[in-house]
């Protein structure tokens, strides 16, 4: 059974959105960091309590023999963007976008995301609205306006 196929059952159950899953083995201990999500945010108590329920069903599926440390959370203020759904549920906010090559000359791209389909996204910026596909991101994330959110407007 994959791994997410494990962990989306326990998430959704308590009425989140798994927004990453990824195990990590090559240290000792390997980790398993899953992240979650919900309209308004996640709270700890939840986070405490969704992570020891997917302790126990990793333990009942016998996951990870060797030994390895869960890590629950949720994707914070400024999330990282990599799946379609992703950046559909971002539209509307400021993303910093970095290509793996140059799009209209520059490969980082930092404004509003307009839209987002099965295929690409779309970016506001300086030079007007900028399309980029997937396969041509090389990362993406939020960005919180930290200036703002200091003097309370």
């Amino acid at each position: 059974m994959e791994l997410e196929e494990l962990v989306r059952p326990v998430v959704e159950a308590a009425g989140l959105e798994l927004w990453d899953v990824a195990f990590h083995g090559e240290g000792r201990p390997a980790v398993l960091r899953v992240t979650l999500d919900r309209e308004g945010g996640v709270d700890l108590d939840t986070i405490a309590e969704v992570s020891e329920r997917l302790s126990r069903r990793l333990d009942l599926e016998d996951f990870g023999p060797a030994g390895y440390h869960l890590e629950v959370s949720s994707p914070g203020v400024e999330r990282p963007l990599r799946t379609p759904r992703h950046f559909e549920r971002s539209v509307g906010e400021r993303v910093k976008v970095k290509t793996m090559a140059q799009v209209q000359g520059r490969t980082v791209h930092e404004g509003e995301l307009v839209s987002a389909d099965a295929e690409a996204i779309v970016i506001a910026a300086d030079g007007g609205e900028l399309r980029v596909r997937y396969a041509e991101i090389r990362s993406a994330r939020t960005v919180y306006d930290w200036d703002s959110a200091r003097s309370g407007r």
